[in-house]
């Protein structure tokens, strides 16, 4: 090699350093007969200059890419990679993979613990332990290095799959075997089941292969408990050789009926059809209680999928197949595997069996409650105007519903979206204008009318301004608000000159509107006041199942909804619970249980118990007290004997519907006006009001029953509500009912 090429060789590198900083450099002559004086300029030259120092922080980076993960934000993850990353893969494949495999195991959680950090020039790594928080298989915690490139100036993390898990490096996959447990149950308190997880079989029919038609259909009529007319309705328009389902039977209802079916089998009646389904009492008891389960809400199926649910099933939507979901559905399990691009399991990841569904059990008794719904029901078909209605049970010892009955109701399997009809069932339920999925006993709201006046009493004597036996001449009008606003009582002339108590035994009216003047006059609070101290114009509290708080106005409700302050008539109408007064039957019904038990105001139960199941003991929901009513002993005493009068007094408004019963009750009337209807019928009371002994031979020492009838635009509550309350009164100690009045 000649002197000038090794020169050259020497020269480049310096050159291409000068270069790339922007610099220059002046070279000598190298010609023998070149001055050799060195130039100024190499003199002063300094070393080839290296790269700026970088400053940044890159675990900053890598911190911020991880809280990005911990929030879902997996854009914000894409932006924070190297640009040497992104080139290999585009942000709709990055998000997509993160998300695929956060579904995939049930990841509901992501949380990251930094553990080191090491940086040499323009590399780093970044230390983290990673845990995934599936509700599905359990937690998955990796500890991961991430390496950082600085590039383009900035830190940013050089990715791939594994990232993500350690074992999805090279292409791998998460795939996950569900472990569903079967549904939980609900029960009643003796544990017959009102709602259970069995089998049902869908019939289904071929019209052109239908060879004795008048024969298929009685017996499909019989099975189902559906018309002739109504199945034939359901292929008449089909062409002959579709399959038409015509309904859903039980495991047992088919086995009932099948030698009945069996000659039409292939003769244009399918092999039925098996499947899971949620099955019911065969009274259908307690629909409003239960619920129905339909499919998961769109604007939902994220968070059940979070959960480990697949996004298809169906779920409790109303009532306690709702309110238990976390119990019912029980604790999912899985098998989370890793499988490699051809499909073929590399290992398994994480394991865990499913835990059983816990059952829920109710305080209801079914036998009692489907006797109270009939009962119901059979006083609506044979009233001249009753339509619609109520009837809520409690113990007065504890706030367990024993009964809860609402008219009409409706079929929880209408929900079911396998049900051939389902889409027209709901269709109808949602359409119909008696409103069936409506829970009058919890949900509807309406004046209490005269039973409002326990209310009044109380508030009359906490006023100071009356006692017990204040007097009060009736005529049988009351004009105090001026002529024109003149109003009357129930009880054409009057009742005379009466004690209060005795106006609250014959439910005088203008003795009520009287103290509901006086007592505005001196403070215009005190009746809504004492009104919500008895649990009025608020939610009772009940688990399970939706409740109306009702309305108590008061002056600073009136003004601040209606835009006008309060009147002395505003408290003249509440006081006989009309007006702007809203009740539900359960509140009124709480009502009696206090005054029943002695003052205190429980929280009504539905739920007795949710049964034992994986790692978790049987769970028993405390009684609640949720106050007292505003009464002393003295004075508590003075209003059961009030309410004794009411169904025992010669002057008792319903005197007369419980001559010779056996059982002794206590209670109060109510009709509560309805325009443009009837008024609504009330009765609200408990059994026994004394000690008595049971057809069985039993003792009973004290109030076992706190019940409230509502009859919507029925009428007076004398004339419709109390034979009803008298008729569950019956049913609960098995006397023979008497015929109702208007039979």
């Amino acid at each position: 090699m000649t002197r000038h090429s090794i020169r050259l060789l020497v020269l480049l590198p310096l050159l291409a350093a000068l270069a790339a900083c922007g610099g220059t450099l002046a070279l000598q002559d190298s010609r023998p007969d070149a001055p050799s004086t060195p130039d100024p300029t190499m003199l002063a030259q300094t070393p080839a200059p290296t790269d700026a120092p970088i400053t940044e922080d890159p675990g900053g980076y890598a911190r911020a890419f991880y809280r990005a993960w911990e929030t879902g934000d997996y854009l914000g993850m894409y932006s924070l990679l190297a640009p040497s990353s992104q080139a290999l893969v585009d942000s709709t494949a990055f998000v997509q993979r993160y998300a695929e495999a956060m579904d995939t195991a049930g990841i509901r959680a992501v949380a990251t613990q930094p553990l080191a950090i090491l940086q040499e020039g323009d590399t780093a790594e970044y230390s983290v332990r990673v845990t995934l928080a599936s509700d599905v298989v359990g937690d998955i915690v990796r500890d991961h290095t991430t390496r950082l490139a600085y590039e383009a100036g900035r830190w940013g993390v050089v990715w791939d799959e594994g990232l993500i898990l350690p074992e999805l490096a090279g292409g791998n996959r998460l795939t996950l075997e569900l472990r569903v447990p079967s549904r939980g149950n609900i029960y009643d308190i003796n544990g017959k089941a009102l709602a259970y997880q069995g089998n049902a079989f869908e019939l289904g029919v071929v019209p052109g292969l239908i060879q004795d038609e008048p024969g298929l259909l009685a017996a499909l009529s019989e099975t189902l408990g559906l018309s002739a007319e109504d199945i034939k309705a359901k292929y008449a328009t089909a062409l002959p050789d579709w399959y038409v389902p015509v309904g859903v039977v039980s495991e047992e209802a088919l086995q009932q009926h099948a030698l009945r079916l069996e000659p039409f089998l292939g003769a244009g009646l399918t092999t039925p059809d098996r499947r899971p389904s949620r099955l019911y009492s065969e009274s259908d008891s307690a629909a409003h209680v239960i619920g129905y389960m339909g499919p998961i809400p769109a604007d939902q199926v994220a968070d059940y999928k979070a959960r480990g649910y697949l996004g298809d099933e169906l779920i409790g939507l109303a009532g306690l197949e709702a309110w238990g979901e976390e119990y019912l559905n029980g604790v999912r399990g899985g098998i989370l595997s890793v499988v490699d691009p051809a499909g073929e399991v590399v290992e398994v990841l994480q394991d865990r069996e499913p835990q059983v569904a816990r059952s829920i059990y109710t305080s209801l008794n079914l036998d009692f409650q489907a006797a109270v719904e009939q009962a119901l029901a059979d006083a609506i078909a044979t009233h001249p105007a009753a339509e619609r209605g109520a009837i809520v049970v409690l113990d007065p010892n504890n706030g367990a519903v024993r009964a809860l009955a609402t008219y009409p109701s409706y079929d929880p399997q209408a929900f079911d979206p396998l049900r051939g009809d389902g889409g027209a069932a709901v269709g109808a339920l949602l359409n119909d204008p008696s409103q069936p999925l409506l829970n009058r006993a919890t949900q509807g709201a309406y004046p209490a009318g005269s039973t409002f006046k326990i209310v009044t009493f109380t508030a009359a004597l906490a006023s100071g301004l009356y006692t017990p036996d204040s007097r009060y001449t009736s005529i049988g009008s009351w004009s105090r608000l001026g002529e024109a606003f003149t109003k009357y009582d129930w009880l054409s002339g009057g009742h005379g000159t009466i004690s209060l108590r005795q106006a609250l035994v014959v439910s005088c009216n203008t003795c009520f509107y009287d103290a509901g003047y006086t007592i505005d006059g001196a403070d215009n609070t005190l009746l809504p006041r004492i009104a919500k101290e008895f649990g009025l114009g608020q939610p009772t509290g009940i688990q399970g199942i939706a409740e109306s708080a009702g309305l108590i106005p008061d002056p600073e409700w009136k003004l601040t909804t209606q835009g006008e302050g309060w009147a002395t008539g505003d408290s003249v109408n509440m006081a006989i619970g009309q007006g702007f007064v809203q009740v539900t039957p359960l509140q009124m019904a709480n009502i009696a249980a206090a005054i029943a038990n002695g003052g205190t105001l429980y929280q009504p139960t539905l739920i007795d118990h949710i049964g034992a199941g994986g790692d978790a003991p049987e769970e028993r929901l405390p009684v609640v007290a949720n106050g007292h009513i505003p009464l002393s002993a003295e004075q508590l005493a003075v209003v059961r004997s009030s309410l004794w009068d009411v169904t025992h007094a010669g002057s008792g408004t319903a005197t007369h519907r419980f001559q010779n019963f056996p059982v002794p009750v206590a209670g109060k009337t109510g009709t509560a006006e309805a325009p443009p209807g009837l008024p609504h019928a009330w009765f609200v009371g408990y059994a026994p009001a004394e000690p008595f002994t049971a057809p069985d031979g039993r003792a009973v020492e004290g109030p076992e029953l706190a019940i409230a009838v509502l009859l919507e635009n029925t009428g007076e509550g004398s004339e419709a509500a109390a034979p009803l309350f008298r008729r569950v009164v019956e049913l609960y100690y098995g006397i023979e009912p008497a015929r109702f009045p208007w039979e």
